[in-house]
């Protein structure tokens, strides 16, 4: 991964980490890289990201692609639809500082929801695409 794609990550976990609206609909700090064992629901995982170069012959830059999950036990679908939309307020067209880089723009591609039988959870996916710019 490039270190564009990183300070993107940590840009986008700080953005959701200090969103009141969020955080409320998911009962607090419920976001992570990783999901820890026995994390109670409902929560949001970093997915895969991936990134491409976006350079021309006279600037530099990067596409990056990256899916967020959002998991729920909830009965019904509203709880996981509820947090996709806090997270899709939070992140489309957000302006968010990159340590070394330049946000030019950060834009929700897709979102999918299904339930997963064999865990008995609401799986909600976001998939989001920015471009970057290296810092003057």
């Amino acid at each position: 991964m490039t270190a564009a794609t990183i300070e993107l990550q940590k840009a986008v976990f700080a953005a959701l980490a200090g969103d009141g609206a969020l955080l409320a609909a998911l009962g607090g700090p419920r976001i992570h890289d990783h999901a820890p064992a026995n994390v109670p629901f409902p929560y949001v995982t970093f997915g895969r990201a991936t990134a491409y170069d976006w350079a021309t012959a006279t600037e530099d830059g990067g596409e990056h692609l990256f899916t967020l999950h959002v998991w729920s036990r909830a009965r019904g679908r509203s709880e996981a639809a509820a947090i996709m939309a806090a997270v899709r307020a939070r992140l489309h067209d957000a302006d968010l500082a990159l340590a070394g880089h330049v946000l030019v723009n950060l834009r929700e591609e897709s979102q999918e929801m299904r339930f997963d039988d064999g865990h008995g959870v609401h799986h909600g996916t976001m998939r989001f695409r920015a471009v970057t710019e290296p810092a003057a």
